[in-house]
């Protein structure tokens, strides 16, 4: 063997080489090349399965067990089951291994869930059949079974299995059509090409046959970015070198479109494709109510520990004196007597830790867990959130951050596809100050063969018709759009005005719209056959151009060109751009009235592009041809050399005229952005688009107002002024109002003071997140921030998706830590999804990337609205209860075992029995409160719906605040020492019984546990406003259960315990008339602070969520519709005086009333809170009411 190959070997296997390797060689076919032309050494590379599940069969208990008891709670019961194993405890280690095990099955059982579902979509991917050669032949296997180097064969409307280089396709020019949905967003049609000496290779016998070998880059993630060549060996010949590029690179998961089959070959496989490496492993989210529970937690540990601290202290402190340190009837024995003190304390102080330990909640977790999993059906099977067109309805990804949606603070929103439907409709075209529609409607029908209708003034004359002729035929030319005569092709919609059978697909949808729109207007563009371009005039004449260049359009011109020659051989440049690329380069034409058009379109939102053309002689196209060939040609800069020979072509154009292309709002979109800001959450919009057509669309969606001052902190401030300049201006401009007051940085809408808009770039935005030569670019971060607290909204446009993720992180990750939601429909929305702490995905046309990446997924964007104002209320206000009411439980629940110590003298003696510490969180009082967690209204969807201002009232984890907290707390430390106390002196009387026998120390303290048990359920009961039978079953179900359950305990001799000390004691109690009279007092007295205490706030400071359940129940009891309104003190909540005079756009105050006008009648309409369907009153005058609020007049 040569000494160099077995170097390479061992340097490759044995060295890892190939961990830092820059390229790897593929052997297409697996063919070694020709002999003596290079060494053939073979290298490893993974097989095609994409693995996103996080367990195996194998490892699945390990790794879960050992994620599980990374949480605290967990990991604390585990010590504690521990140490009850151990040491001599009071309690037995049941009490606590049987909750924990209980709390560790169930999570494991769900989390086991979630991952065989990851199983299943990972096996029916890997498991799709796949076409690829072998000797000659089309053979069929799993797609796992891939291995780099084989050719395969792909079908129209297949996705291509892994990362392929093109060799060949069914069509003749050897290029292919392409979606790319699911990877970047865009739907709409991309051209790929194939390798120059391949593309003749049709047959599977050629392909086989094929010598060659691929010099490629390693996997990396960028989508848009490859480098490669391939060698292709004819005989012993030296090899033919081609680049490749991305031109070449199909890529995994793109669909295939408009071509029947390609051929092309495996090179990167499994994880290592782009597809996979674009999958950001999710980082775990944690809401903010988690972060509390955790904190509560830790409070709840240092009362633990301070209870047993103080209970071991005053223990040794009580057995100072010797008779009480040693009883007659309890004698030490001698290795006790020797045992270390400190030993002895530790022991005793681990003891109280087990007796008290039931203060920390572990079923907690599980009932959090099971109320999140369980509620997230709710959002499932909402059926107002179900979208009939799409037959889609919203997805939960995770379930983990439900009540995170009743929290949110900042709404960042993509626009194309997200606001707007992302379906682009050709509106009309000027042409040279002439404005025509592409179709006229009579009597209810297009009529079709019309040739436009001139808006302005006269039909144009003799020239002007030459130009007229001569702007369509640019717009039927000057495009990439392609034609396939089928109209089954999947999302493309025929064009019914259509002469002729055929469906247009561009990798631009606002191309389709134009050759679409300019079709409606007579001239239509048929294909592109042997380089000629084929176009229909109004007279159905044929007409043929030849293409000779296309210029390509880029982001930088942002403009392309053709240049054509007419059969009578005249040469033509046509050139179509954006108004800023154009109008410097045109010497003549109707440029005023054309641009007057356009920045008219601009404003109401329309897509604008103009178009141009010069004529050009053979002699200086002769000179453009060699300037464009020179350049294609280098190796070095070739972008560059090309947008320089660009420049100097594109240039002196007569100008023709403009296009409108309209992309339409979606559906309520404005309706959901105004109940937003109301809701007091402030939305930005995060767009690619320019900023003209965002801020149209900011504009008609109600981001923006008609009294919003504009700010602009763009690339062509910047050039005017320094940064730093714009920057202290803008700063200056919006804290200049504001004076003493401060602006509610949580509000979404201003009412005293002025409100501004802010529009930034993207190039703005990169040089404040830039770091200054000085090292911090913190200044300006914090300025910049400064002014978009001090506005209602904000629009950033021309942003690239890292720019949106680096926004939504400078907003998280400023000193109010507000709670951000990110809404997107692409691939390119895909990383400020991830970045915020709720990303939700629009189950839209550009993919399903945006909604496999999401938490949460919803067809349109006016769901947002029920999604957050309704779900995200209803989960926060139930998981906030849960979480307190657990506590508070709890506190009842330990705090008389504490009390009890001081009177048994610190002996550590239970004051429950063992069956009853088991099964008090796990039975007796478990399901109630999911119950509760799962259904409770504490007013109902309609009004959260109507009222979006109710959403601030559990703003900013309002429930969980310390001094919510701390009320919870003190009110379970009142009502356990209720209970204790008041059994206590209930017992100063032992004599209890008709037949005298005095109650023992497990009678007490099963009234205790009785009060305890009777007092917490019905405590969650007088806290439910939302009652259903489940609810009535499951609360006193559980009472019934526990009495039940305490008869059976102490009514029966259970043969299989050694000991029954309950026995016969629950019947003993409840034979006392005394105790009857104990339990119900106690009860009474328990809930009796807690009661006044709601009614006292309820009258003197009640919240906007307590007057209108107050206006809700008045509306029951009383008709007249002014009753709630009177009871109402707030004047938020008031309704306007209606008069004759016009009521002003800006008014703030809700509306109760609405009037509308519609078919010539004017209609009061009564929101259905008054307690009545909506009624209709006739007006004889013209009255028409356009006051703002949430109904939208018709």
């Amino acid at each position: 063997m040569d000494c160099s190959l077995l170097r390479t070997l061992v340097s490759r296997y044995c060295a890892g080489e190939e961990n830092w390797v820059d390229s790897r060689t593929i052997y297409v076919g697996h063919r070694e090349p020709p002999p003596g032309t290079e060494a053939y050494i073979p290298q490893r590379f993974p097989d095609n399965r994409i693995v996103s599940s996080k367990y195996t069969f194998w490892n699945f208990i390990p790794k879960n067990l050992f994620e599980q008891f990374r949480r605290i709670a967990n990991f604390y019961f585990l010590i504690i089951f521990l140490v009850q194993l151990i040491i001599d405890t009071p309690t037995s280690p049941v009490t606590s291994g049987l909750p924990l095990l209980f709390v560790i099955t169930v999570t494991a059982i769900k989390q086991g869930y979630e991952d065989w579902l990851r199983h299943k979509a990972d096996n029916a991917m890997n498991q799709c059949p796949v076409h690829f050669i072998q000797h000659g032949k089309l053979v069929r296997k799993q797609s796992r079974k891939l291995r780099v180097g084989d050719i395969v064969m792909v079908k129209e409307d297949e996705t291509f299995p892994c990362d392929l280089i093109f060799l060949s396709s069914s069509r003749g020019d050897g290029t292919c059509f392409v979606t790319t949905a699911s990877l970047d967003g865009e739907s709409s049609h991309k051209t790929y090409y194939a390798v120059q000496d391949t593309k003749a290779f049709h047959s599977e016998q050629e392909i086989d046959a094929l010598h060659a070998t691929i010099e490629c880059e390693q996997p990396q993630p960028d989508l848009y970015k490859f480098v490669g060549r391939i060698n292709v060996y004819h005989d012993r010949n030296e090899p033919t070198a081609r680049p490749l590029g991305s031109e070449n690179l199909l890529l995994r998961g793109a669909t295939l479109k408009n071509t029947e089959k390609i051929f092309g070959v495996a090179i990167y496989t499994g994880m290592e494709t782009k597809m996979a490496l674009n999958y950001q492993s999710k980082s775990q989210k944690r809401s903010a109510v988690e972060k509390s529970m955790n904190v509560f937690l830790i409070v709840y540990l240092c009362i633990l520990i301070s209870k047993a601290l103080i209970n071991t202290v005053l223990k040794y402190v009580w057995q100072s004196e010797p008779f009480r340190d040693e009883p007659w009837y309890n004698q030490k024995t001698e290795p006790e007597r020797k045992r270390h003190l400190f030993l002895r304390a530790f022991t005793d102080f681990l003891a109280f830790m087990v007796l008290f330990n039931y203060i920390i909640p572990v079923s907690m977790y599980v009932t959090v867990e099971m109320q999140k999993f369980l509620g997230s059906y709710f959002l499932s099977w909402d059926e107002e959130m179900f979208d009939e067109d799409t037959g889609e309805g919203p997805l939960v990804n995770t379930s983990d951050l439900n009540e995170e949606l009743g929290q949110i603070e900042y709404v960042f929103t993509d626009k194309t596809g997200t606001l707007t439907e992302n379906n682009m409709e050709f509106v009309e075209c000027c042409i040279g100050g002439h404005v025509y529609v592409p179709h006229v409607v009579c009597n209810g029908q297009i009529l079709h063969d019309c040739t436009g209708i001139d808006m302005i003034d006269s039909s144009p004359g003799g020239s002007g018709k030459e130009r007229e002729e001569l702007f369509f035929r640019a717009l039927c030319l000057c495009h990439t759009v392609q034609v396939k005569d089928d109209d089954s092709v999947d999302g493309l919609k025929k064009n019914q005005f259509s002469r002729r059978s055929c469906i247009y697909i561009s990798s631009s949808p606002d191309e389709v719209a134009l050759v679409e729109g300019i079709q409606r207007l007579g001239y239509t563009y048929l294909r592109l056959k042997d380089n000629f371009m084929e176009i229909l005039n109004r007279e159905n004449k044929l007409e043929k151009f030849e293409l000779l260049e296309v210029l390509s359009f880029d982001s930088v011109r942002r403009r392309m060109s053709v240049i054509v020659k007419s059969s009578a051989g005249d040469i033509f440049l046509f050139c179509k751009g954006a108004d800023s690329s154009i109008f410097p380069r045109v010497k003549e034409g109707k440029i005023e009235q054309v641009r007057s058009r356009v920045e008219r379109n601009a404003v109401e939102g329309l897509r604008t592009l103009c178009v141009a053309y010069k004529k050009l002689t053979t002699k200086e196209y002769s000179d453009v041809q060699k300037l464009l060939q020179n350049a294609k040609l280098a190796l070095q800069d070739r972008e560059k050399k090309l947008a320089e020979v660009y420049e100097k072509i594109e240039r002196d154009f007569i100008l023709l005229g403009a296009t409108a292309v309209e992309d339409r709002l979606q559906e309520k979109a404005a309706d959901t952005i105004e109940a937003l800001q109301k809701a007091g959450i402030k939305v930005w919009v995060l767009t690619g688009d320019k900023m003209e057509t965002a801020a149209a669309t900011c504009y008609a969606c109600k981001l923006f107002r008609r009294n919003t001052q504009i700010l602009e902190l763009t690339t062509k401030k910047i050039e005017e002024q320094s940064l730093h300049d714009v920057l202290f201006d803008l700063s200056k401009t919006v804290l200049r109002h504001s004076g003493s007051l401060t602006r509610d940085t949580f509000s979404g809408l201003s009412t005293d003071m002025q409100d501004y808009g802010l529009i930034i770039d993207g190039a703005a935005l990169s040089l404040i997140m830039k770091p200054r030569q000085d090292g911090s670019s913190a200044n300006y971060r914090e300025l910049f921030l400064e002014i978009c607290r001090n506005c209602s909204a904000v629009l950033c446009c021309r942003m690239a998706p890292l720019q949106k993720a680096q926004i939504v992180k400078l907003i998280k990750l400023s000193k109010e830590h507000p709670i951000t939601l990110a809404i997107g429909d692409g691939a390119n929305d895909v990383s400020m999804i991830l970045e915020a702490h709720v990303g939700i995905g629009i189950i839209g046309k550009e993919g399903r990337q945006a909604a496999r990446n999401s938490d949460y997924a919803i067809p349109k964007f006016k769901h947002l609205k029920k999604m957050l104002l309704v779900h995200g209320h209803f989960y926060y206000v139930r998981i906030s209860e849960l979480v307190q009411y657990f506590f508070y439980k709890n506190v009842c629940f330990i705090f008389p075992q504490f009390l009890y110590q001081f009177f048994c003298g610190f002996s550590q003696q239970t004051l429950y029995d063992t069956a009853y510490l088991t099964l008090y969180n796990i039975s007796f009082t478990s399901l109630p409160i999911l119950l509760y967690g799962l259904m409770e209204q504490h007013v109902s969807a309609d009004t959260l719906k109507r009222e979006p201002s109710l959403y601030r009232d559990v703003a900013k984890n309002a429930l969980l605040r310390w001094r919510a907290f701390i009320y919870w707390t003190f009110l379970g430390v009142f009502d356990a020492v209720v209970f204790f106390f008041g059994a206590y002196f209930l017992f100063d009387n032992t004599i209890l019984t008709s037949n005298g026998q005095v109650f023992g120390n497990w009678t007490f303290g099963t009234l205790v546990f009785t009060v305890l048990v009777f007092t917490v359920t019905l405590k969650l009961a007088l806290d439910t406003h939302y009652w259903t039978w489940i609810n009535h079953f499951v609360i006193w179900g559980s009472l019934v259960f526990y009495i039940i359950f305490s008869l059976l305990w102490g009514g029966i001799i259970w043969p299989f315990f050694n000991y029954q000390r309950m026995y016969y004691v629950f019947m003993q109690m409840l034979s006392s008339g005394p105790a009857w009279l104990g339990i119900i007092l106690l009860i009474t007295v328990s809930l009796l602070p807690d009661v006044l205490k709601k009614v006292l706030c309820r009258q003197l400071w009640p919240t906007a969520t307590e007057r209108i359940q107050n206006a809700s129940r008045q509306c029951q009891e009383h008709i007249s519709e002014f009753t709630p309104l009177a009871c109402l003190k707030s004047p938020r909540y008031r309704s306007s005086d209606c008069s004759n005079s016009p009521a002003r756009r800006s008014n703030t105050h809700s509306k109760k009333m609405m009037f509308t006008h519609w078919r010539g009648i004017d209609y009061s309409v009564l929101p259905s809170v008054f307690g009545y369907s909506n009624q209709h009153c006739r007006s004889s005058t013209g009255y028409h009411y356009s006051g703002s609020g949430l109904e939208t007049s018709v």
